[in-house]
């Protein structure tokens, strides 16, 4: 009897046991459907490479702000979702990530390059997905009713020259006002637009040529070849040739830092270069030790972590050991650059759940969404991102949406504001980048949309 009861008494411990890891794996899986939604989001990066500063920065803050937003709940619900795809700033490397991604129905790409933009531009149109530069990539692509799949907010490289014309006329002594008066400051002055010889080095080559004209500069291109770490012939022909009264450092990478240890070497000023927000970084400046002091760059956040989100990122994100990059960029250029990328991408869904529902998004809404983008004065304060980033609100015709840019200038120490934000000259951009867009029109044959006709 005894034996018996005790197998009776086994068989029940066990059939039990069973009941109690079924009923756990039913809640299990039953709590796995509970799971919020996610919203996939790709990232095509380059963590390698020459530019390698550069994506891991952008690419890492927005992994970063994506892992707030998921810490504190996601997106009215929705969680982010998110994969790397390295591209190593190659182009065909970019376009191979593209069609890998594609298939997960990704609601935007941001190719992080110009010459991957380029190559994605008709596959966005064709597979219904928006291809995003932010701050880079083709500037016609502001003219939305051409582009309806691209966007370039918050600013673009001819909006960029023309406030860079602008911020050389006041230090000339024009009083930032009256444009009236530009030219009187600007007339005969010489500017040397020394820059790699790429597309993206050769992009802003039309505006100043046409800027030149319009106010009496003296504009002369030096192209560098790539990797451009030899300029000592270009730096001869700008300041003994020449004669520069300033210089445009267009270049990227390691050929940013190269002009300014030559202008060091040549004894021409550092605050007469004004640099491409793609040679304002600290990765541009720290290799070139005291010969970057002074030097001046443009561009279109703020930097640093003295403002309320990027606090809040090394609070909760670093804070729990989240972080996706070294705690000693937190707040640099690029960093910041990449948060900025988040928060545009983030208030973009919040856009559409609006219109559309709360729930994952795909393409086409998220392109009404880019195209309905109003992000306020009083909205950047309260996610805690005033001074961070601009104002801006783009539309059926405007795909740009802010255009602003800001100069900053290297103290030896850290990258300090040297001016308020810069509008561009609008009127005059708009028109270059109509007549520039109306003539890609042509060539691919595509029928500009009306604008008055779209909700």
């Amino acid at each position: 009897m005894g034996r018996k009861l005790m197998f009776t008494l086994f068989v029940l411990v066990v059939a039990a046991s069973f009941v109690m890891v079924s009923g756990q794996a039913m809640a299990a899986d039953k709590e796995k459907k509970k799971e919020a939604p996610k919203q996939y989001v790709p990232l095509l990066i380059y963590r390698t490479g020459p530019f390698a500063a550069g994506g891991s920065g952008i690419g890492s803050g927005w992994e970063d702000f994506m892992q707030l937003r998921n810490m504190q709940g996601g997106v009215n619900g929705i969680m982010y979702e998110w994969e790397e795809c390295e591209t190593a700033y190659n182009v065909a490397r970019g376009i191979e990530c593209y069609e890998r991604v594609k298939s997960k129905k990704p609601v935007y790409v941001h190719p992080i390059s110009t010459g991957i933009t380029y190559a994605l531009l008709p596959k966005g149109v064709k597979d219904h997905i928006p291809i995003v530069f932010e701050g880079y990539g083709r500037a016609d692509a502001a003219d939305g009713r051409v582009f309806k799949w691209a966007f370039n907010f918050p600013t673009h490289y001819w909006s960029q020259n023309t406030a860079k014309i602008k911020f050389i006329a006041m230090k000339q002594g024009w009083d930032g006002k009256n444009m009236a008066n530009i030219g009187k400051y600007l007339k005969g002055l010489k500017i040397a637009n020394l820059h790699i010889d790429v597309p993206y080095g050769q992009e802003t080559k039309p505006i100043l040529d046409d800027m030149a004209k319009k106010y009496g500069l003296v504009v002369r291109h030096f192209p560098v070849s790539w990797p451009g770490i030899d300029q000592k012939s270009q730096w001869m022909d700008i300041v003994r040739r020449f004669k520069a009264d300033w210089v445009i450092n267009r270049n990227w990478g390691v050929s940013c830092t190269v002009p300014l240890k030559e202008a060091a070497r040549m004894g021409f000023p550092r605050n007469r270069i004004l640099g491409v927000w793609w040679c304002g970084s600290e990765e541009d400046v720290l290799p070139a030790g005291p010969a970057a002091k002074g030097y001046y760059a443009t561009n279109f956040h703020g930097v640093g972590r003295d403002f309320p989100m990027i606090k809040e990122i090394v609070d909760k994100v670093y804070g729990a050991m989240k972080g996706n990059i070294s705690f000693t960029r937190v707040g640099s250029v690029y960093y910041n650059r990449g948060v900025i990328t988040g928060i545009t991408m983030d208030e973009a869904l919040r856009t559409a759940h609006k219109k559309f529902g709360v729930k994952v998004i795909n393409g086409e809404e998220m392109r009404w969404a880019l195209e309905h983008l109003n992000i306020t004065e009083e909205r950047i304060k309260e996610i805690g991102a005033e001074g961070l980033m601009q104002p801006m609100k783009t539309s059926c015709a405007d795909h740009e949406g802010g255009g602003m840019v800001r100069i900053q200038q290297w103290d030896g120490q850290k990258w300090v504001v040297a001016s308020d934000w810069i509008s561009p000259m609008k009127d005059y951009v708009r028109d270059m980048v109509e007549k520039s867009a109306a003539k890609y029109a042509k060539e691919k044959g595509i029928q500009l949309r009306d604008c008055s006709k779209v909700d």
